[in-house]
């Protein structure tokens, strides 16, 4: 079963091959998308409505808003201040963290109704589960941030998530936390890890802290990481093996 809609202004798909029903597996994809489309209202910078539009005018945070805030707090600790949800003007951003939490808890959703073989893909950032075939892992594309037709590598993934950070849609739209401009170091990041909420945080950092970070990504929770400097060169790191 294929299922594919518009979230958060972008397209969002899951592929689940799957061993329940096609009624309860539409179930189990109706109620995953619904819960991206609540995170969506409820923490949008551009709807005045929303949690993250009231949070600055004292309205006590939600439970999931404090989950946000709390996985930003830590983040921003570990980094050194260089993430950040606060933008340089002060208003509170929460997108660097809530699109791969909002896809983690769909794709949690879909594994609690009994889903074990699925890839969802959020804009680009994937979480995917089992195996497409036996013996097979899920095909994950890692844009060549030079041309949207081109990938920089295939990756193979079982049961993990990868996310990409990058300006070569969006412009310089990371910001560095410690300095309040833009991150220019690096025009890509793409990090591997066990969950997207991780892989999805962890790229924004990559590109906060620039080339230093790559390594500090892989000392926090990244099995792998792909970046492209400001020349296009690649350079990557991958999570020391425990002795």
């Amino acid at each position: 079963m294929r299922h594919l809609e518009l979230v958060m202004g972008i397209p969002m798909s899951v592929d689940v091959r799957g061993a329940l029903d096609e009624q309860a597996e539409r179930a189990a994809v109706r109620d995953a998308f619904d819960r991206m489309h609540d995170a969506d209202r409820r923490f949008s910078r551009f709807q005045p409505g929303s949690e993250v539009s009231r949070y600055d005018d004292g309205v006590d945070a939600s439970t999931d808003l404090r989950e946000v805030l709390d996985i930003a707090a830590r983040f921003g600790d570990l980094s050194g201040g260089a993430f950040s949800v606060r933008r340089p003007d002060g208003t509170l951003d929460t997108d660097g963290v809530v699109k791969g939490w909002a896809a983690q808890r769909a794709a949690d959703t879909l594994t609690a109704a009994g889903l074990t073989t699925f890839c969802l893909n959020a804009g680009g950032d994937v979480v995917v589960r089992g195996e497409p075939e036996p013996g097979r892992g899920w095909n994950v594309g890692v844009r060549d941030p030079d041309d949207p037709d081109a990938f920089l590598t295939v990756l193979e993934v079982r049961d993990g998530a990868v996310a990409t950070s990058g300006t070569y849609e969006r412009g310089e739209h990371v910001w560095d936390g410690r300095t309040g401009q833009a991150a220019t170091g690096l025009r890509a990041a793409t990090v591997v890890a066990a969950d997207l909420t991780t892989a999805d945080v962890l790229a924004t950092c990559v590109l906060a802290l620039g080339l230093d970070g790559i390594a500090w990504a892989a000392q926090h929770g990244a099995a792998a990481v792909l970046a492209v400097d400001a020349d296009g060169e690649l350079v990557t790191a991958v999570q020391a093996a425990p002795a």
